[in-house]
C-alpha cells in the first residue's frame, strides 16, 4: 500500500463576503463563541484583529477575478505559489490487527489558510490539521477514543468537531467548543462499526463545512475487514463563492449562495484538481482496490460512479455489519454520509471518478485512478 498517514502510539500526527449580506466574519464569530460562555471576549478580540485584513483581501480580490486579463500581453507576472490543502487519497491508516480494545488519542488542529482553490484562485480554507478533507481516523469496535482539538492561535474563528461516530449529545461538538489559541477534548466508546463522517459544529454549521472542516473516521468490527491491495481516502465537497466559477485572485465566501444551496465549485479532496494533476491515484491491474468515500456536503447528494468499472462490493451508508451489495454501477450517497465501494481492474487505462450529477465535472469535480498493466482484448478491445 502506499505512504501511511505517520501515527505515534495510535495517534493521527498533523502533517469576506459579498456587500448584500448582514452575515460577517465579526457576527459569525460572536455567534460561535456564545455557544461557549467566557471564551466571547477572545473571540470578538480575535475578529476584531482580523477585520481590516479580511476588507482588504475582499477589495484585493474584486480587482484580480477578471478572467484572462489581456494586461498579462504587456506585463508577465508570476502566477504566487499558494498553499495546498488537498489530501492525498493514498494517506490511509493500517488495518487494525490487533483484536483488543485500546485507547486511541486522536489529535486535530483547526487551521484556517488561504490556500489554491484552482490554478487561478485562492480561498480561505478552514481546515483540520491543514488538509482537506482532515485525516481519516481509524480505530476498532470497543476503543476508547480520546480527542483533542487545538484551535489554531491565528484563527479567526471559534471551532469544534463532531463525530457522527460518538454516541452522546452534540457528537463531542459541546465539548471542544474551542476559541482561536483554546484545546478542548474529551472521549468516547466506538461502539457501533462502521465509515462516519466528522465535521465542525459551529454555527453556522454549513459554512464551516463547506469551508473545509470535515472527515472521516472508520470503525472497524472485531474481525476487521477483509484485506485488499490499496485503500483510497476520497471526500466530496461544496464550496460557495461570491465570485463565479472560474474567477482570479482571493475569493471570498458568499452566506447567500450557501443558505440557497448553489454552489460555484465542486470538489474532490479539497480543490479544483486534487485527484487529477496533483494526486492521481495508481493501481496494477488485477490488484483490489477499496475507496473509502465520504461527501462533507453539506448541502448536495453524490451519485458516486467510477466511469468504466462496476462496483464488486459496496458497503451502503458506510455499513460494514451487513453483507455488501454485489455488482453496482453508481452508488447514492448523502451529504454527511459515506460508503465503502471495492473493485479489481481488470484493463489498464484511466478511470474517473465522478459525481454522476455530471454538470459537476464542469464546476471541478473530478478524480483519476491511472491503472498499469498488460492489455486484456478478452475483456475490452477495438474491432
Amino acid at each position: 500500500m502506499a505512504d501511511k498517514q505517520p501515527m505515534i502510539d495510535g495517534t493521527i500526527v498533523a502533517e469576506g463576503k459579498s456587500a448584500g449580506s448582514a452575515v460577517t466574519r465579526r457576527t459569525l464569530l460572536a455567534g460561535s463563541a456564545g455557544l461557549a460562555l467566557g471564551t466571547l471576549g477572545v473571540a470578538q478580540e480575535a475578529a476584531a484583529q482580523h477585520s481590516h485584513g479580511g476588507s482588504a483581501a475582499a477589495e484585493h480580490a474584486s480587482h484580480s477575478n477578471a478572467i484572462g486579463s489581456l494586461s498579462q500581453r504587456a506585463y508577465s507576472v508570476p502566477t504566487p505559489v499558494a498553499n495546498d490543502i488537498a489530501h492525498d487519497p493514498s494517506i490511509v491508516p493500517d488495518p487494525i490487527t490487533r483484536r483488543e480494545p485500546e485507547t486511541v488519542r486522536v489529535d486535530l488542529e483547526a487551521i484556517e489558510v488561504e490556500a489554491k482553490l484552482d490554478e487561478r484562485a485562492t480561498f480561505r480554507f478552514w481546515t483540520f490539521n491543514g488538509t482537506v478533507p482532515g485525516p481519516m481516523v481509524r480505530v476498532r469496535v470497543g476503543d476508547t477514543v480520546e480527542v483533542h482539538l487545538k484551535n489554531n492561535e491565528d484563527s479567526w474563528m471559534m471551532h469544534n468537531v463532531d463525530f457522527h461516530a460518538v454516541t452522546g449529545p452534540g457528537g463531542g461538538a459541546e465539548l471542544t467548543n474551542a476559541a482561536p489559541g483554546e484545546e478542548k477534548a474529551f472521549k468516547f466508546k466506538a461502539r457501533h462499526p462502521g465509515l462516519y463522517v466528522y465535521h465542525c459544529a459551529v454555527p453556522p454549521v454549513a459554512m464551516h463545512i463547506s469551508n473545509g472542516m470535515y472527515g472521516m473516521i472508520l470503525v472497524e468490527p472485531e474481525e476487521g475487514l477483509p484485506p485488499v491491495d490499496r485503500e483510497f481516502y476520497v471526500m466530496q465537497g461544496e464550496i460557495y463563492t461570491a465570485e463565479p466559477f472560474g474567477s482570479e485572485g482571493l475569493l471570498t465566501e458568499d452566506y447567500d449562495k450557501l443558505l440557497n444551496e448553489r454552489p460555484e465549485y465542486f470538489v474532490l479532496n479539497g480543490h479544483v484538481g486534487a485527484l487529477t494533476e496533483h494526486y492521481p491515484m495508481k493501481a496494477k491491474v488485477g490488484e483490489t482496490i477499496r475507496i473509502f468515500f465520504g461527501v462533507g456536503g453539506p448541502n448536495h447528494v453524490s451519485s458516486f460512479h467510477v466511469i468504466g468499472e462496476i462496483f464488486d462490493r459496496v458497503y451502503i451508508n458506510g455499513s460494514v455489519t451487513q453483507p455488501p451489495q454485489q455488482d453496482v454501477q453508481t452508488v447514492i450517497v448523502p451529504a454527511g454520509g459515506s460508503a465503502i465501494v471495492e473493485f479489481q481492474p481488470e484493463v489498464p487505462g484511466r478511470y474517473v471518478l465522478v459525481d454522476h450529477s455530471l454538470s459537476r465535472v464542469e464546476r471541478g469535480l473530478a478524480g483519476w485512478l491511472d491503472v498499469e498493466g498488460e492489455e486484456n482484448e478478452e475483456v475490452f478491445s477495438a474491432i
